[in-house]
């Protein structure tokens, strides 16, 4: 329960808490020690609620989790809103949007759910019924990463139609002005009303950012082929902790690293 702890780990999932072969074995010992601390665990992803479940049940979670990149948060613990915030604007309305900055561009944004089942899996290594439980999305839009030189383009048309854009390793994803992973925590902060919440933020790729952003002690995790040199660029100016091994691996060793630091191990 958030509500007990002070310290709350928010992690985001793919390439960080695990790899890109969705190994959760690695961190899983890690997050038992948490549990036992009373501290809790909250996944903060771009997968949907659906995804999330599965991961939660394999996790044996029980806190409350963020989804679509911050676009809402769900959990049984959230009782006074019947157990769902929600911050981003729905699927359609932001497939309209996409469709009108692919026009303003003159270039087409395809989005995740448009994908054949092949071409899917050859993005995502999604197979069968986890690619059902990926295209079930409400609240967020994830579209195929656009050519760099359309970058300042895209962020004028971001403005014009109070959107976000963040760009992931392997997919970007449209959000309402709303909703980020960093505005989906300070939410569940305030719905805690718990004062002094200490946050260890942890993700990979530049769409993290607002994660890592609103967290007091940021931990980037590498891939195997090394970190996101994006994202490292964007919090050069600040006091963040570079994992020695990827995805799972680096995300147990500085977990276990705070722990004793804060003598809780």
């Amino acid at each position: 329960m958030i509500e007990n702890s002070s310290i709350w780990v928010v992690s985001d999932v793919d390439g960080t808490l695990m790899d890109h072969s969705y190994d959760l074995t690695p961190a899983s010992e890690t997050i038992k020690a948490l549990q036992k601390l009373n501290i809790p665990v909250i996944l903060c992803t771009s997968k949907t609620a659906a995804e999330v479940e599965v991961i939660r049940e394999e996790l044996n979670l029980k806190d409350p989790y963020i989804v679509e990149n911050g676009a809402a948060i769900y959990g049984e613990s959230l009782e006074k809103v019947n157990g769902k915030i929600i911050l981003g604007k729905k699927y359609e309305t932001l497939e309209e949007i996409l469709d009108l900055i692919s026009q303003e561009i003159d270039y087409r944004l395809i989005p995740l759910n448009n994908l054949t089942d092949q071409e899917a899996t050859e993005l995502t290594g999604l197979k069968g019924n986890s690619l059902i439980l990926m295209r079930d999305r409400h609240w967020s839009m994830p579209f195929l990463n656009p050519p760099s030189f359309l970058e300042e383009r895209i962020n004028i048309c971001c403005k014009m139609f109070k959107v976000d854009i963040f760009r992931g390793n392997r997919m970007s994803h449209l959000l309402s002005i709303n909703s980020n992973k960093g505005k989906a925590i300070n939410a569940l902060k305030n719905y805690s009303n718990i004062k002094n919440i200490q946050i260890i933020g942890l993700g990979d790729s530049p769409n993290d950012l607002p994660l890592l952003l609103n967290s007091d002690i940021k931990i980037v995790i590498p891939g195997i082929d090394g970190p996101n040199l994006h994202l490292l660029d964007q919090l050069k100016d600040l006091e963040f902790t570079l994992a020695s091994e990827p995805n799972g691996y680096g995300w147990k060793n500085e977990i276990n690293k705070l722990l004793k630091k804060l003598e809780l191990i």
